[in-house]
């Protein structure tokens, strides 16, 4: 029987993830569909029971339900945990679901790809959100010495006090003089999707990372290379992530990199 597997959130329907699991699935032979499902916010119970009357093996977890994968699992692993929030689910023999985290992981790689060393490294970090929780502890257990900028100072000491991780907090208007002083500066405010932007000092061929990717990234990481910064998006955090949901449910890492041309071709003829 051909076994179900997708993405849930709210949205959903932009997502890559079928696009990418599919042709891994096809590549190795496995009798599986990827799918993504919408599940609106606040009926996250209610649409994993469905999906459990569907028999669903394996979910990415998107917005805003990461927190609600959690509380539903029957298990979690320790940088899920020490997250707070899981990207990934795994069906257990039982009948319950493992909560995994393989955000943070996913950006590690994305990093190592690029050959960017973080170790040591004064790395800024701008925003405090979801988003920003799996990449501040990546970075924490890289050894940065980390700072981060937020609009609202508190969410950034929540951050750090449940990560328990090291980090200066800055405001947000500080941010500037704080990417002045970087070695790295990491993105994860949603600037492109609310219209705003950043004063960015000179960049000095410094990496500006950006977390999205296509649309959402495309003018921020433009303003980063006028800027004189190197830019990157997060594309290949999305597919190192996805590589490793896709070796939890079948045993298997998956090839990146003909994923990451997919994808690349995909953002390109949409942007």
């Amino acid at each position: 029987m051909t076994k179900l597997y997708g993405v849930v959130g709210d949205p959903v329907s932009h997502s890559l993830s079928p696009v990418i699991h599919n042709a891994w699935i096809r590549e190795h032979g496995i009798d599986a569909t990827y799918e993504a499902m919408h599940i609106p916010k606040g009926g996250f119970v209610d649409g994993l029971s469905s999906l459990e009357e569907r028999m669903a093996m394996g979910l990415n977890v998107t917005s805003p339900h990461k927190e609600d994968a959690i509380a539903r699992a029957e298990g979690t692993s320790d940088v899920a945990r020490r997250i707070g929030a899981a990207n990934t689910l795994v069906r257990l023999k039982s009948g319950g679901w493992l909560a995994e985290n393989t955000d943070a992981p996913g950006f590690t790689e994305s990093l190592a790809q690029a050959n960017i060393e973080i170790a040591d490294q004064n790395v800024c970090l701008l925003g405090a959100g979801g988003a920003a929780r799996a990449v501040a502890l990546a970075l924490s257990d890289m050894r940065a010495t980390l700072t981060i900028c937020n609009r609202t100072r508190s969410r950034a000491e929540d951050l750090v006090k449940h990560l328990n991780i090291d980090a200066d907090i800055r405001d947000l208007e500080h941010a500037e003089a704080e990417m002045g002083k970087a070695d790295v500066v990491i993105n994860t405010l949603s600037l492109g999707q609310t219209g705003q932007s950043l004063d960015l000092p000179e960049g000095k061929l410094r990496t500006f990372y950006d977390i999205s990717y296509g649309k959402p990234a495309k003018a921020i990481l433009a303003q980063a290379d006028t800027a004189g910064w190197k830019p990157m998006d997060g594309l290949s955090m999305l597919v190192a992530q996805a590589a490793f949901s896709f070796e939890l449910w079948f045993g298997v890492l998956p090839d990146m990199e003909s994923a990451m041309a997919r994808c690349r071709k995909l953002v390109e003829a949409t942007t």
